[in-house]
């Protein structure tokens, strides 16, 4: 990867996460600048789908296989995603603020 396609993979990788996931826009962007493996995620995600949106591009003796092969892994990156967030809601919301009142 270039180092000036940096910004324009983090977009689209912020903007694949926040489609799937409008609800929780604010934690995506936090979680996209302190994990590393999130923001990887989000990346292949947006990649993923963007291989299955030009799947009429493939061969058709191939396409149906690698269409069932790309719907796959975004419904398992979405998963993923999703239980990213879940889990850092959840932790979040158990936080004790300090001091206690």
């Amino acid at each position: 990867m270039r180092m000036d396609d940096e910004p324009a993979d983090r977009q689209r990788a912020v903007s694949a996460a926040v489609r799937r996931f409008p609800q929780f826009e604010l934690p995506i962007h936090r979680l996209m600048d302190r994990s590393e493996g999130f923001q990887d995620m989000c990346e292949e995600l947006a990649e993923a789908e963007l291989a299955l949106s030009r799947i009429d591009e493939v061969p058709p003796a191939l396409r149906e296989s690698r269409r069932a092969e790309w719907q796959e892994l975004v419904d398992r990156l979405v998963g993923e995603v999703g239980a990213v967030l879940h889990a850092d809601a959840a932790r979040k919301s158990r936080v004790i603020p300090w001091p206690p009142r």
